[in-house]
């Protein structure tokens, strides 16, 4: 009986990795220039995939603009495959919206070439997210093609794999990866028997129908005798019939029966390697990642989305945010598993992200601000949860305000002295010109010969600018006298920066404060060598001996843990022979602020780090000081804490470890739209020892303790004992200097070219940032993470609006917010259920029509909608 063997000319393409973007860019431009004629000119060559992502041909097309309807016309016949994606991205490092943006940009490009390939195309994923079927589906793609990940009771090359809600697809598992073909041979009998050789080798795991030949590789150009050694196959034997198809004519013609099913996330190291130590390398660039996400998906859009007339939608500003952001997204580019050069493109592209988020922001705040009618300082809440809290304002004049916490005063002058008249001609005419705050020149000749001046400003931007006589009046006083004594001093309205309470800010929302009216019980600080902080719903005390501290009366939160690390930018290695360092040799423990808003102490814990790992095993020694400031703040059950030092050492890995308030079997951590349950181990194979280090996105908790961060993704359940643990590590750093290395104590084998990487050392200063609260319920702890690390903006209304002193621009309840944003004109709001139980999302006031990702209309609603458990919606409102 013959068999098909569906063969898939591809290429698979790292943007950049060993390479930077452009050299790898000028090899593609290579590529497709190639490729294009002999497409044109070989009908044998039927179709050729580019790697499922629309960057490769936007990237081609800058270049070769001429070409785009050349490449437009092969693609629309089917020639070329094109999409789903922008980018192959990594699912558990970047948000979900970063991973629904992804496709819906892939998607849209796509469309202009004819359309996507229909297959949720998943090669070389470091692997898979929970809810990837669900997302899959509601794109309407019932197909995933991936590699790495499967775990070992998949026992077949195809598998049907459903999402926490149920959502399901058929999944093709790539038995050798995305390039079994990638070696196709000038000869028709080598292939035969290369082809016989891995139907032999994976009988037990074939089905029936055709083989899967994927005929491509990393940066792998097209085969020129390609239709040459399958026509002559053909002829040589019956026993397989080789076929250039497309990707999903096979998944299309593909056996349905009898398959295995899987339901959640892939992370099993059973047959290929996961990769996993990509979520602790290069700590800056996922902290880069964490802030610019949540500026564009937390405040950026959702303000400007409400708070902005809808012509006024900075649709383009936000594209070129996304751009950066979705390129970065790449499973090389975000994992940082890359090159210097590569690392530092990502988080330049980052910070670009967040200065756009930033200024959008600004403007928003500014809008609203403008519309409202009650002059005073203003508290705009970018949550989609009504909050209290402690927030900062900067108030006129000096008198102490009953209920606020005052951090600083500043009287309304500052002088400097020890000039000479001259100086003071230079300085002035500089105030004059450039200065847009003055307001007036005061000067004065003291009887002691001093030319006394003061630079009268407003602190904002108030009153006419100063057009005074100014210039020649210094200018005579120094011509009299050019070396006399002469002072300066700035002069504005004396103010003071204070805390005050904001209480019942509405969600998406905002509120004109009146300082200190609003009051909540106060967070005190008893004590200076062993201090205790207390609010009435956290206590914390500092054990002065190690610079550990007890949260309600769980003692050692927060110890230092610092050990070896001869791996690389994709795994943890322990050496050989390693040093663990988990005792300081000094601690110092200061008061910083004593309440009653905010409560700060300073601990101060100095180590001896090995400096490096020599032939196997830790050497050297480097003094190392690290800061850990602990804040509570009044009406929060939240410690949070930021370690600060400079790191001199290489080869280490740093962690924070937390003891359990309850031992724990398994944790729970937010992914890409949900909360996955794991457990204390991990499934590993031959390529890659299981290690139960795993990705959070922003929290996890386990045993009664709830911890969130802000880019520290990697955490692990140590102090296993009696089946359960005992304590939860973070890692805040880990330093290797190689992109790949091996053999190693977890990988034996490569994952990618030995190339020296000082970058990923992480030499330099550093701060870290995570809170901590007592309990493990992962639906609250989505609001702990808003007040950790989305603090309410504070701006200033002058009253000459005619909008109320508190109001919404949009109340949802009901489910977690992903997105509130515009989309050609109209509101959209993207909400998704991270709980086994059924939810009623409600929008009051409002109807319109629930969608899908690509934005088709699915069913109307009005007022509220029903959600299932762990399902993702998505609303158009009718009348935002």
């Amino acid at each position: 009986m013959t068999r098909e063997v569906a063969v898939v000319p591809h290429t698979h393409w790292d943007r950049e990795w060993y390479e930077a973007y452009q050299s790898f860019r000028l090899q593609l431009v290579d590529l497709v220039d190639e490729l294009l004629p002999l497409l044109e000119r070989d009908p044998g060559f039927a179709h050729f995939m580019l790697d499922g992502q629309m960057a490769v041909v936007d990237d081609y097309l800058e270049v070769r603009p001429e070409h785009t309807e050349r490449l437009r016309g092969l693609a629309a016949s089917g020639r070329l495959g094109v999409g789903p994606w922008y980018v192959l991205m990594d699912e558990f490092l970047v948000s979900g919206e970063t991973v629904v943006r992804d496709l819906q940009l892939g998607w849209e490009r796509a469309a202009a070439f004819g359309g996507a390939m229909e297959v949720g195309y998943l090669p070389d994923m470091f692997g898979h997210v929970a809810q990837m079927p669900q997302i899959l589906r509601q794109f309407g793609l019932s197909h995933a093609v991936v590699w790495r990940g499967v775990p070992s009771a998949v026992d077949r090359s195809a598998f049907w794999w459903s999402a926490p809600d149920g959502s399901t697809v058929r999944a093709e598992y790539l038995l050798e990866g995305y390039g079994n073909g990638a070696a196709l041979p000038d000869d028709a009998k080598e292939l035969v028997g290369m082809v016989e050789r891995f139907e032999r080798d994976h009988a037990s795991f074939l089905l029936e129908g055709p083989i899967l030949w994927m005929n491509g590789t990393d940066h792998l150009r097209p085969k020129p005798y390609l239709s040459r050694v399958l026509a002559e196959a053909n002829q040589l034997q019956d026993g397989y019939r080789f076929q250039v198809t497309t990707l999903a004519d096979y998944l299309d013609r593909a056996a349905t029966e009898g398959l295995p099913t899987w339901l959640g996330e892939l992370r099993s190291g059973a047959r290929a390697n996961l990769l996993m130590g990509v979520a602790s390398n290069r700590v800056d660039v996922k902290q880069a990642a964490a802030v610019a996400e949540r500026v564009l998906e937390r405040v950026a859009e959702p303000l400007s989305a409400l708070y902005l007339p809808a012509d006024r939608w900075p649709e383009r500003a936000l594209e070129l945010a996304w751009l950066e952001m979705i390129r970065n997204a790449a499973h090389d580019s975000s994992c940082a598993c890359s090159i210097d050069e590569v690392n530092a493109a990502v988080r330049h592209r980052y910070t670009e992200a967040r200065q756009i988020g930033e200024g959008l922001a600004e403007r928003a705040v500014a809008a609203l601000a403008s519309s409202i009618g009650v002059p005073g300082p203003l508290a705009v809440n970018s949550s989609a949860r009504t909050r209290s809290g402690v927030v900062e304002l900067v108030l006129a004049g000096t008198e102490p305000i009953d209920g606020t916490q005052v951090l600083s005063v500043n009287d309304g002058v500052a002088g400097t002295g020890g000039l000479t008249r001259t100086d003071v001609v230079t300085l002035v005419h500089a105030a004059v010109d450039g200065m847009h705050e003055l307001r007036d020149v005061e000067i004065e000749v003291e009887e002691t010969g001093v030319l006394d001046v003061r630079l009268v400003c407003s602190s904002d931007g108030s009153g006419e600018r100063y057009a005074g006589p100014a210039k020649s009046l210094v200018s005579e006083a120094a011509a009299d006298l050019p070396e006399g004594p002469a002072r300066i001093a700035l002069v504005t309205p004396p103010s003071q920066r204070v805390l005050t309470w904001a209480a019942d800010v509405p969600a998406l929302g905002w509120k004109v404060l009146e300082p200190g009216a609003d009051r909540v019980a106060p967070v005190t600080v008893e004590g200076a060598g062993a201090p205790v902080i207390a609010n009435g719903l956290v206590t914390v005390e500092v054990d002065p001996a190690t610079g550990t501290f007890s949260l309600d009366g769980v003692a050692g939160m927060a110890r230092l843990v610092d050990d070896g690390d001869a791996g690389d930018t994709y795994n943890y290695s322990p050496p050989a022979t390693d040093t663990v360092v988990d005792t300081p040799a000094s601690v110092s423990v200061r008061v910083v602020e004593r309440g009653p808003l905010r409560a700060r102490l300073a601990i101060e814990r100095t180590y001896s780090w090995p400096e490096r790992v020599t032939f196997g095993a830790r050497a050297g020694s480097v003094e190392v000081t690290t800061t850990t400031t602990i804040e509570v703040h009044a009406g929060s059950p939240l410690v949070r804490v930021a370690v600060e030092f400079h790191n001199p050492c290489r080869d280490h890995r740093l962690r924070a470890w937390f003891p359990l308030p309850d031992p724990a079997r398994e944790s729970h951590a937010e992914c890409a739209f949900a909360v996955v349950s794991r457990g204390l181990e991990a499934e590993g194979g031959p390529h890659e020892l299981p290690l139960p280090t795993y990705p959070s996105r922003r929290f996890v908790c386990a045993g009664g303790l709830t911890v969130v961060h802000e880019g520290l993704l990697e955490y692990e359940l140590v102090d296993v004992r009696d089946g359960a643990a005992h304590a939860l590590a973070l890692t805040l750093l880990r330093c290797t200097g190689l992109l790949s290395n091996a053999p190693m104590a977890y990988r034996p084998l490569p994952a990618g070219p030995f190339i020296h990487t000082e970058g990923s050392q992480m030499i330099g200063p550093h701060t870290l940032r995570f809170a901590l609260a007592a309990g493990g319920d992962p639906t609250a702890a989505f609001g702990l993470v808003d007040d950790a690390f989305l603090p309410m903006r504070v701006t200033s209304s002058s009253g000459e609006g005619d909008g109320p002193a508190t109001g919404t621009g949009l109340d949802v309840g009901g489910a977690e917010v992903s997105a509130v944003r515009r989309e050609r004109g109209q509101l959209v709001v993207r909400v998704f259920n991270p709980s086994p139980e059924p939810t009623v999302v409600h929008i009051p006031g409002r109807r319109g029509w629930l969608v899908d990702l690509r934005g088709r209309p699915l069913e109307p609603f009005e007022g509220s909608f029903e959600l299932a458990p762990w399902r993702i919606a998505t609303a158009q409102l009718a009348n935002g």
